[in-house]
């Protein structure tokens, strides 16, 4: 059987044996809208529990429009014409427009990535702004939330007239689904924020995970975030397997985003009647897979069907590396995941290290199985420095396996890993 993986801009082919495969999991057929700026104009005029666009400008002094970062596939040189030509037309002009790039915690996108993130006619005639979620004297201090997370939210955003935020609802594997509150929270918030909501208290949780909305405190805490930092307007889109838009949702924040996630859903869930010996995944391809911090996403969507004391097969191209120099620090300072995880999970400790939360997901994976992972990216005796065994390719990982399960050991492959919910049919729900 061959089987292509969502690996790099190119992808990647993979010979498997079909004896063994089970399953490949993958999104449910969906039809591409054939005018999505239409249909997004008509949404912004008649939208989910909100006034129309227009009407929200009418004598607003500003507008903060707000867009995700080069990691996620968000088509916004389609997404926000209709957006900005509907401020401008009501009265905000080009110069009190801001676009801010929802950058979270990671790096600046500038040059050549924000001309296509958005496209050269929007990058030549806007404002376009980074932010800096390590620098505290951009953000604005908001109180605590009922679970005792320091807001600290950018101050830009805060201050504007209009708020705006654009995304894509698509799994996620802590908050559920991402779009809606997720672009202020953890996209415009401060290092202290997101470290106390990406916390052990947060992420141990066992509903704080992908697909899961109810009772899941990531989800729970930054909605109220989004709805203290206040929000006017959302536009939010999903994409299929192509990358195409097949739907739109606008308006509230909270009721346009459950009502995109009620579209979403059945499209991205899939399933197998019992957990599997070896899962292949990807971290779904360029963006997402340029760095191991980001592909951490693909091992995790392989975690609700995997034997225990099986193997989870990822293929990423981390074109980019590892991950930030806080990431790399993790691998220093800490010999196993172990001693990692008792560190972190010691309530008389303080020790905290941005971005330490990807690898407490990671390391979700590793108590049930191993994992293997092929790049192009780090060369092997970098892979084995970061808690995982380097494979040559996906075949030999493979045959690896079936050395240790057997001959009839089971295979699901997940090509576009994190972007599929996959589960168990007796787990599901």
């Amino acid at each position: 059987m061959r089987v292509r993986l969502d690996y790099g801009r190119s992808g990647l082919e993979v010979e498997l044996p079909d004896r063994n495969v089970v399953k490949c999991l993958g999104y449910r057929p969906a039809q591409p809208l054939e005018n999505p700026g239409k249909v997004i104009s008509e949404r912004l005029a008649h939208p989910t529990g909100a006034a129309p666009l227009a009407d929200l400008a009418r004598g607003r002094s500003s507008a903060c429009v707000v867009i995700c970062d080069i990691t996620r596939p968000v088509p916004n040189a389609v997404l926000l014409p209709p957006i900005l030509r509907t401020l401008e037309e009501n009265g905000i002009g080009r110069d009190r427009i801001l676009i801010l790039v929802a950058t979270g915690l990671h790096r600046p996108n500038l040059g050549d990535e924000l001309v296509e993130m958005v496209g050269p006619e929007i990058a030549a005639q806007y404002r376009i702004e980074n932010h800096h979620g390590q620098d505290r004297n951009e953000h604005v201090f908001l109180g605590r939330s009922p679970r005792g997370v320091p807001v600290w939210i950018d101050r830009r955003y805060v201050e504007a007239d209009l708020k705006i935020t654009t995304g894509l609802i698509e799994p996620h594997f802590m908050a559920g689904f991402s779009g809606g509150r997720k672009l202020i929270c953890p996209g415009l918030a401060h290092l202290d924020t997101v470290r106390v909501w990406h916390g052990p208290n947060f992420l141990e949780h066992p509903c704080a995970r992908a697909g899961c909305l109810d009772g899941n405190p990531v989800h729970e805490e930054n909605t109220w975030i989004g709805r203290r930092a206040g929000c006017d307007f959302i536009v939010n889109v999903a994409l299929d397997e192509k990358r195409r838009i097949v739907e739109v949702v606008a308006g509230d924040m909270e009721a346009a985003f459950l009502e995109g996630v009620q579209k979403v859903r059945p499209m991205v869930q899939d399933t197998l009647p019992e957990p599997v010996d070896i899962v292949i995944t990807s971290s779904a391809g360029y963006p997402l897979d340029v760095t191991f911090y980001q592909s951490v996403k693909g091992m995790v969507a392989a975690l609700g069907i995997v034997k225990p004391g099986g193997t989870v097969i990822l293929a990423a191209s981390l074109s980019e590396g590892i991950g930030s120099p806080e990431f790399q620090r993790l691998f220093e300072e800490h010999p196993s995941l172990d001693a990692f995880l008792e560190r972190i999970l010691d309530r008389q400790s303080d020790y905290f290290v941005m971005d330490q939360w990807q690898l407490e997901e990671m390391a979700k994976v590793w108590r049930k199985a191993r994992i293997k992972v092929v790049s192009r990216g780090l060369p092997p005796e970098v892979l084995q420095r970061l808690f995982v065994e380097p494979a040559e390719s996906v075949e030999s990982a493979v045959a690896e396996c079936l050395a240790d399960y057997g001959p009839q050991a089971t295979i699901a492959v997940i090509p576009k890993g994190p972007y599929v919910i996959a589960e168990c049919e007796s787990t599901q729900g």
